[in-house]
């Protein structure tokens, strides 16, 4: 894989084009998942639409793996109706619908495919869907990987201010004022504690939260935003040069048996 100087987007290419890539060897795509909802006072309802892109296009240029059409409708059902601008799926129809794009990936010719996942609740949504992508797509390799747990330290960063609550929080509104600055309000940030830390049950947002959030937006600085992008790129670029050329894991024991033999 060699780095080009901008994204491979699926949705920009023609036929040929994404025919030219298989016969160059790339088998891998990667598909941004979303979602469209509330992010606090201060943040459009795109934010996670757009960091799970803005990390996978970065990938994409680094490496030449071509960029899915981003998924902009997730699992927000936890976000209630309080505050106006969310859409949701329902858990079993996102699932259905990341098998439904495998299958159209695996028609293709690919081989591999990445869920990007820019938004917490989709994880068991995605997960459920990868695991019915295993069943019925046995030759099509899958993974799923949320942007905020690439890295240990774009977890700790992430983490820092909400818990595991964090919503619209010091992390996702850095990264916006990186991304799309012209999106955000710091006027109207405002922090707010995770009052969910410490229960035993769990609550949908408005349960938690007076304006939409978790953490402490007022404190984002672009610079940190830029920082958490270029982290998350390098770490999955890595990630997936290995992933472009990886093989069953028993026929990876068996190399790894061979090679440690003749030692």
């Amino acid at each position: 894989m060699n780095a080009v100087d901008k994204p491979v987007r699926w949705d920009e290419l023609s036929w040929p084009d994404v025919a030219a890539l298989r016969a160059r060897g790339i088998d891998l795509v990667i598909l941004p998942v979303g979602a469209t909802e509330q992010h606090g006072r201060h943040l459009p309802t795109g934010v996670d639409t757009f960091s799970a892109l803005a990390v996978a296009d970065a990938v994409s240029a680094r490496t030449g793996i071509p960029v899915l059409p981003a998924l902009a409708y997730g699992c927000s059902l936890g976000h209630s109706d309080k505050w106006p601008g969310t859409f949701s799926l329902r858990p079993e129809t996102l699932a259905r619908v990341v098998v439904e794009i495998a299958e159209g990936v695996a028609a293709a010719g690919f081989g591999r495919m990445v869920m990007l996942n820019g938004h917490v609740t989709n994880w068991a949504p995605l997960r459920c869907g990868l695991e019915n992508i295993r069943r019925d797509l046995p030759g099509l390799r899958i993974a799923l990987r949320s942007v905020w747990e690439l890295s240990r330290d774009v977890f700790d960063c992430y983490h820092a201010d909400g818990g595991a609550n964090w919503h619209a929080n010091d992390a996702e509104t850095s990264l916006m004022l990186h991304l799309r600055p012209d999106l955000v309000r710091m006027n109207h940030a405002v922090d707010e504690p995770d009052t969910g830390a410490s229960c035993f049950f769990s609550y949908t947002v408005d349960k938690e939260s007076e304006h939409g959030g978790v953490g402490k937006p007022t404190r984002a600085e672009a610079a940190r935003g830029r920082w958490l992008l270029e982290r998350c790129a390098e770490t999955l670029a890595a990630k997936l040069a290995d992933a472009m050329t990886e093989d069953i894991p028993l026929v990876e024991y068996a190399k790894r048996a061979r090679s440690d033999t003749a030692k």
